[in-house]
């Protein structure tokens, strides 16, 4: 469990566990040391571990307007495991999903990823429910990242494996149950199906037509029980710089907080934030929610971008109640009368009353705007969940006069995150509440058996 400090996270801020030290976002001082150990390019994909592949793979594709774009189960000879890749329009977004075949069936011989374990995959939906396994980042090269890497001390999950004479896989530990994936290309890229051994989908696939205007992922966020132990492993090896960071004072509310610690590459175009709960509050941290629903670490949420946000969540919404994604209850009116003084050099008065109807937030920071909503938990547990960002100024001129955007422009919401620790807190009574009454119902029907055997 995480070390137990004050509400405002201010021990934790003092205490210093190797090189880290969380000073929080007012005295935070951005620095890029180009510090990296290995090239890194940015995310390739992100894998969920779930028990039905085919039918998880259709919703989120639904919810999100990401077209199946491949697949490696039976009927391509993966007698290991069920996988479909979910890729958003332009390639840069990919999600595969896996689910394990039957024992009696399975040849791990014949698993397209070579990492594949039934049983592991068994035990961590055991433990977790629907949950990522892998993050997975383009490398220059694999076997000099993991090499890198292991040798700077992260634990080695899988050894380097040369797939097809076209791609190079390995994994290391991330946090909890989670791997950090390493891919890198031999060959043409374009020239592989996402991997060797998946195939493309055809035409008849189901919602191969989707695009709702989601493009990358922006940041992967993981919850670890203790921030300084997971922030000194993870730069250790990778050699990551720190990007942000919040302390509960930053980004809390009056009942509940955390403390965040944002990590990038070189490039800055792999954002890996962290969260750790913080204790002695009026209600019990989010992340601890996540920490006891999830029996342990892993990752929390996806932040995935937008080319426009409004266009998205229009046909997000559309969905919602029929088989997409349930978003956060959305602020009081009060927070949208404010945003014109806050956002309106950026946001025109339609678009601010479109944030309204569609419960967008709105924060930004001295280089850029960022415009966010966050999903309820897409599955079971009240755990992973799905951010809807874009973001908006930050953009700069490459060498050869190509316009990029710097990461992490605008923020990570830090003007919002009380907002949603709000909705969340909410959330989280609704849900108290109806237990507490479903309890209740169940001890009178027990009072009322056991009286009714009494007299019979």
């Amino acid at each position: 469990m995480g070390k137990e400090t004050s509400s405002s996270g201010n021990d934790h801020s003092t205490a210093e566990n190797g090189g880290f030290k969380l000073v929080g976002f007012k005295d935070f001082v951005r620095v890029n040391p180009k510090s990296d150990h290995f090239a890194v390019k940015r995310f390739h994909h992100v894998e969920f571990w779930c028990g039905d592949a085919t039918n998880t793979a259709r919703r989120f594709s639904w919810a999100l307007g990401m077209p199946i774009a491949a697949k490696s189960d039976l009927s391509t000879g993966n007698s290991a495991h069920a996988s479909y890749l979910l890729r958003a329009c332009g390639g840069e977004l990919q999600f595969l999903f896996t689910a394990p075949y039957a024992s009696s069936i399975c040849n791990s011989a014949s698993a397209a990823i070579p990492s594949f374990s039934a049983d592991a995959h068994r035990a961590f939906a055991a433990t977790h429910g629907l949950a990522v396994r892998a993050v997975a980042l383009v490398v220059e090269d694999t076997r000099a990242a993991f090499s890198a890497s292991v040798s700077r001390g992260a634990k080695p999950v899988s050894e380097p494996v040369t797939l097809n004479n076209q791609v190079v896989l390995a994994e290391v530990h991330l946090y909890g149950d989670v791997v950090l994936r390493f891919v890198s290309y031999l060959s043409d890229a374009s020239a592989v199906t996402f991997l060797p051994g998946f195939e493309a989908m055809d035409g008849t696939a189901s919602f191969q037509d989707l695009d709702y205007g989601i493009r990358r992922l922006d940041h992967a966020v993981g919850n670890v029980h203790e921030l300084a132990p997971a922030v000194d492993y993870l730069k250790s090896f990778t050699g990551f710089h720190e990007f942000a960071e919040f302390t509960a004072e930053d980004v809390g509310t009056a009942e509940s907080g955390l403390n965040s610690v944002v990590l990038a590459n070189n490039d800055e175009t792999v954002l890996l934030p962290l969260n750790e709960p913080v204790y002695g509050t009026k209600r019990k941290s989010q992340i601890q929610t996540y920490l006891e629903h999830n029996e342990g670490p892993g990752l929390q949420h996806l932040a995935l971008t937008s080319e426009d946000i409004f266009r998205t969540l229009r046909e997000m919404r559309k969905r919602s109640g029929i088989g997409g994604f349930e978003f956060m209850p959305s602020p009081p009116p009060t927070y949208y009368k404010n945003l014109k003084s806050r956002a309106g050099d950026v946001l025109n008065d339609e678009q601010i009353k479109e944030c309204e109807e569609l419960g967008i937030l709105v924060d930004r920071d001295d280089q850029g705007t960022l415009l966010q909503i966050f999903t309820k938990p897409v599955g079971d547990r009240p755990t992973m969940f799905i951010e809807i960002i874009q973001r908006v100024g930050c953009m700069m001129k490459k060498e050869d006069g190509q316009l990029y955007q710097k990461g992490g422009c605008g923020g990570f919401g830090k003007g919002n995150f009380s907002e949603l620790f709000k909705s969340i807190e909410e959330y989280e009574k609704m849900l108290e509440a109806k237990q507490a009454t479903r309890a209740g119902e169940v001890s009178s029907s027990t009072m009322i058996y056991e009286c009714d055997s009494v007299i019979h």
